[in-house]
């Protein structure tokens, strides 16, 4: 996969200026329903008003600016779940369906990049393998907390803690993609939807009956 990084620009801080401006623009004209692949790189320089041949001194291309999106997504999400101790004081479980309940918060706010996630992946390798690398770190940190849980014995050793912590890590990032969008954005429903999803990886993963 190719890198994504660049050299460090002598005036960093303006350059941090001008990316933010791209990426606000960017996630401006998603949000107002334009396709990222109907998408061109001179509306994308003009909403954030810069020239076209700045956009390519900050940006490779346009799948370097949707990754540079979806990444600020991904750590969001990846951090507050990351703050959940399957084995710590109080409710665990409702802990989590707090954790999920901030989760869909964040999915609703980048509803717009995931859904271009989607769009661009099914014909671009490197988004494609981006997320995809995301998910798999996801995978892993998930990993960790179900063999540490089977060592304190909360945890049954019968559960497979690598096929199951894909299944509720991957299919847990399809269903919150669904539940947030266009057909299906109904705020309402969130409450329900973070209780149903914490029970899923409580009761399938965690606290599986021997």
């Amino acid at each position: 996969m190719p890198s994504i990084t660049r050299r460090r620009p002598s005036n960093p801080d303006g350059r941090a200026a001008v990316e933010a401006r791209v990426l606000a623009a960017t996630e401006r004209l998603l949000q107002e329903g334009v396709r990222f692949t109907d998408l061109g790189v001179q509306r994308i320089a003009a909403e954030a008003g810069v020239a076209r041949s700045t956009f390519y001194t900050h940006f490779r291309d346009k799948s370097e600016l949707l990754m540079r999106l979806a990444g600020t997504m991904r750590e969001s999400s990846f951090d507050r779940t990351g703050s959940w101790d399957p084995g710590g004081p109080g409710d665990p479980l409702a802990a989590l369906t707090e954790v999920f309940s901030d989760v869909i918060r964040i999915y609703r706010t980048y509803a717009p990049v995931l859904a271009a996630i989607s769009e661009v992946a099914a014909y671009d390798e490197v988004v494609r393998a981006y997320w995809a690398g995301g998910l798999e770190q996801f995978v892993a940190r998930t990993v960790e907390k179900i063999l540490v849980e089977q060592q304190a014995g909360r945890t049954p050793t019968s559960l497979d803690a690598e096929t199951a912590s894909r299944l509720i890590v991957y299919g847990g990032d399809r269903f919150l993609a669904d539940h947030v969008s266009a057909t299906s954005a109904d705020p309402e429903t969130d409450a329900t939807a973070a209780r149903e999803l914490a029970a899923t990886w409580w009761y399938g993963a965690y606290r599986r009956p021997s």
